[in-house]
This record gives C-alpha cells, sequence and structure tokens, in this order.
C-alpha cells in the first residue's frame, strides 16, 4: 500500500498504485493552493477533472474532507453543473447543442448522425477512448445553428455531412502524437 493514503481515496483493495497515489499527490498541492480562496469548491473540481480525466469518487471524498464540507455538497455541485463528469472521458469531448434553435435546426440528426459515426450513444466514450458524447442545452450561437462544440472549439452551421471531416481532425491530430 502506498505510504500517506488517506481511507478516501484508497482503490477497492485498499490500495493505490504508483500513478493514483502521484495524482493524489497532486490532488493535495491542488487543494492546498486554493483551500482559502472564497468559493474555492469549483475551481478545486474543475483542477481535478482536469488531473484524472473525470471525477473519480476518491477524489471528491478528498475535497469534501480537506474543505470541511458534507460530501452531498460537493456531489451536489458535481451533479448541478453539466461541465462535470463522475465517469472517464475519451481524450476529445463532443457535445452537440439541443438548445431550440439548433434542435430546430437539425441538432437531432447531427446527434444522430456522430452516434451512428462513433458507434455510441451520448454519455458513452469510444472503445479507443479518443471521443465522448454529450448534449448541452444552449451554447449561445443561436443564429449559427446548428452548433457543436468539440473540447473549446465551435463548429457552426454543421450537416451531418460535415460530421465525417470534422472528425477527421481530431483522429489524424491523435495520429500524429502518437
Amino acid at each position: 500500500m502506498i505510504e500517506n493514503a488517506c481511507e478516501c481515496c484508497q482503490g477497492a483493495n485498499g490500495e493505490l498504485t504508483q500513478e493514483e497515489a502521484e495524482l493524489y499527490q497532486q490532488l493535495d498541492e491542488i487543494i492546498a493552493a486554493k483551500k482559502d480562496m472564497q468559493g474555492c469548491m469549483i475551481p478545486i473540481l474543475q483542477d481535478t477533472q482536469e488531473l484524472f480525466g473525470y471525477l473519480p469518487e476518491g477524489a471528491m471524498r478528498k475535497i469534501a474532507y480537506e474543505l470541511e464540507v458534507p460530501y452531498s455538497e460537493v456531489t451536489g455541485v458535481v451533479g448541478f453543473y453539466s461541465f462535470f463528469s463522475t465517469i472517464p472521458r475519451g481524450k476529445h469531448l463532443i457535445r452537440v447543442c439541443m438548445g431550440t434553435a439548433c434542435y430546430v435546426r437539425g441538432g437531432k440528426e447531427v446527434l444522430d448522425m456522430l452516434e451512428k459515426k462513433l458507434q455510441i450513444q451520448v454519455g458513452q466514450t469510444t472503445d479507443d477512448n479518443l471521443f465522448s458524447l454529450d448534449i448541452g442545452r444552449c451554447f449561445g450561437a443561436c443564429g449559427l445553428a446548428p452548433v457543436i462544440m468539440i473540447d473549446d472549439e465551435t463548429f457552426q452551421r454543421v450537416r451531418p455531412a460535415k460530421l465525417e471531416a470534422i472528425l477527421e481532425e481530431y483522429q489524424v491530430d491523435t495520429e500524429e502524437t502518437a
């Protein structure tokens, strides 16, 4: 077992791998750096999600413990904001706007085509961990509907026929860095 691992962040068998221990050590640093800021929970959660790729239960329990707040308060914040995820996500997060303007202008068809091309449903991740698929309620670009976001990049006036080329950009980037 890794030394100095609290019970809240130990694995199911009570032990952490070396990699997990290093992540939790970095989490300690994140918490220490922001703990005394007013309204620190959301920035800590954001940094934690960036560190782990999602918000594991152990990390959320550790945040609750260190901030001296109930675990339910942490999970309440995580559940309220759609940005947060408690399941591992792929390298690239694809979000399809399903606000009224996007829906009416073809957002549902775009979503259906993405599900077909990626062979996953909303909330799932591709087998190669390259893409996760999610929906959003409004991205504030109603005049340019339908809109999708991949990570922080926005694509406007998306048509199902354009999706192949958009996805290829991200697949090529991944192949070049591999």
